[in-house]
């Protein structure tokens, strides 16, 4: 769809960073499992993490189906009645991320659901370009405001980085708890 360049300047005096360029597109099914590779590789950590706050009872209990449950989840994003639109982040022939998007022509609200980038390919940017090539793809379809949720816990900080480094400037607070009965 869009090619984004872009140059890192670190501070004076140091080396500037080439960032690939990354070119956007629609997923085809014969994406489907490098990006359950991508899926797997970038959310282990944030598993993990939930693991380790939670215990090992209430995570079984309360969280392992639904962090099971997002391989599902994804394949479902390739669906053509599923209401999201998917695309990959390319860089070269290689396939380094994607992004699901959810357009609601009534409220003019666009969402970006779930997303992820390599993590081999994490610190280059493409995370950055990602979530602007989302938000001009929600502008271009008339949507007004863009959304998009992810964790408070310390494995969602790079996550949260990325969003707020793309413009996502405004948010409210939420806090997912547990009580073993």
């Amino acid at each position: 769809m869009k090619l984004y360049k872009r140059l890192l300047v670190h501070g004076a005096g140091q080396e500037d960073i080439q960032v690939p360029e990354i070119h956007f597109r629609r997923a085809h099914p014969e994406d489907a499992a490098r990006l359950q590779d991508i899926r797997r590789a970038a959310f282990a950590p944030v598993f993990a993490s939930f693991r380790s706050i939670l215990g090992d009872d209430l995570y079984e209990l309360a969280q392992r189906r639904d962090d099971e449950a997002q391989e599902g989840l994804l394949t479902s994003l390739m669906a053509a009645d599923s209401g999201w639109e998917l695309y990959v982040a390319q860089s070269g022939d290689e396939v380094v991320g994607f992004v699901a998007l959810r357009l609601a022509p009534e409220t003019l609200v666009g969402e970006i659901g779930l997303n992820a980038v390599d993590p081999a390919q994490a610190g280059k940017g493409i995370g950055t370009a990602m979530y602007e090539f989302a938000a001009a793809r929600l502008k271009q379809a008339g949507m007004k405001v863009a959304t998009v949720g992810t964790g408070g816990d310390p494995s969602h900080a790079p996550a949260r980085r990325a969003y707020r480094k793309a413009g996502f400037d405004i948010e409210i607070p939420s806090v997912w708890m547990y009580r073993k009965l």
